[in-house]
């Protein structure tokens, strides 16, 4: 299983579970057809889903139809159940950038007759990530620039202080229904600009203060 790294160390860390905000940018939200959320939607994806840099995402043969979320991305650091607002930022060890690459034919059959997203969102090599940058060094989680290109073409391009549920608020809702344990991963949404990758596409994403994520995309006949 990929070992996630945290920049300055020397250690790997085991990912635990990977639990992913929907629809926490309103934008997106418009974008979608979806109502803007009152409270966190979550959904999940196995560890088993994690890309590294530089690596390829492949589309399964179940699909004609990948799309790219880019997203920050969480890591986990200290253990806690029913975590108070006060106390959230204290369980992040680390950001980074990540994809969370959706099969968006398969997630609307899906939709459509009111089944899980798990195979749209949970296939392998869904959810690529960077090397994350110790939370100490990022000066504020809420105020980053966060990018996605596809091709060198800017798709997605927003700011963190637009996402609907803040740091504190997800780590207290989240940990309210999952206890948080180190090594979890959250995927906080994505911004609007969601669109295809086609085989061959080279997609990069960047978020400002944590770095940048370069993966390339190839169909898995």
């Amino acid at each position: 299983m990929m070992q996630l790294q945290l920049a300055g160390s020397d250690r790997g860390i085991r990912p635990g579970k990977i639990i992913c905000l929907g629809r926490n940018y309103p934008a997106h939200a418009k974008e979608m057809n979806a109502e803007v959320p009152s409270e966190p939607v979550l959904f999940l994806k196995p560890a088993s889903a994690l890309l590294e840099n530089k690596g390829v995402v492949h589309i399964p043969p179940f699909s004609r139809e990948l799309h790219h979320e880019v997203e920050m991305v969480l890591l986990v650091g200290r253990d806690g159940t029913n975590i108070p607002e006060e106390k959230a930022l204290q369980h992040v060890l680390g950001y980074a950038v990540g994809l969370d690459m959706t099969l968006r034919d398969v997630q609307a059959e899906a939709k459509k007759k009111g089944l899980p997203w798990s195979v749209a969102k949970g296939f392998d090599t869904s959810a690529p990530i960077s090397t994350f940058v110790p939370a100490e060094r990022v000066r504020d989680p809420h105020a980053l620039d966060i990018r996605l290109s596809v091709n060198g073409t800017v798709r997605q391009q927003s700011n963190t202080r637009h996402m609907i549920f803040g740091i504190k608020r997800m780590i207290a809702y989240i940990s309210s229904v999952f206890t948080l344990e180190q090594g979890d991963l959250i995927f906080t949404g994505t911004p609007d600009g969601v669109g295809p990758a086609k085989p061959g596409d080279i997609l990069l994403a960047e978020l400002e203060d944590v770095g940048s994520l370069t993966v390339s995309v190839s169909r898995h006949d």
